[in-house]
């Protein structure tokens, strides 16, 4: 019976080691019936991208722009101000950082998917 009990600990750590292995990343994109969604750490869920991008700015220290297809002016801009840029490709989460607008993912690292997403691919052209 003890050696029942030691194979039952052992295999219920294996599978607890695994498991944290595999656990989702904030910001860790992954396609769930047919679209692309984004695990937010915070809410533990996974949200679409424009979502995840959304959240994010609601608990920013920065100033979040209006949503627009021209970047704010830059005298008036600070450090970590956010902005959803438009463009004919859709929409992309900007930050600035570091005296110039860069995608959010540039500065945050989450999954190099959000640079392919939306107007994210394009904006810069």
């Amino acid at each position: 019976m003890n050696t029942l009990k030691k194979i039952f600990f052992l295999s219920s750590l294996l599978l607890l080691l695994t498991n944290s292995l595999y656990a989702e990343e904030h910001g860790e994109v992954s396609l769930i019936n047919n679209q692309e969604v984004a695990w937010d750490k915070d809410s533990k869920t996974w949200l679409s991208m424009e979502a995840f991008w959304r959240n994010y700015a609601s608990k920013s220290d920065g100033f979040i722009w209006k949503d627009s297809r021209t970047f704010p002016q830059y005298s008036k801009v600070k450090e970590f101000d956010l902005f959803m840029a438009i463009n004919d490709e859709g929409i992309c989460l900007m930050e600035f950082f570091h005296t110039r607008w860069r995608r959010a993912n540039d500065v945050r690292r989450w999954d190099d998917k959000f640079n392919e997403y939306g107007a994210c691919s394009t904006i810069f052209n």
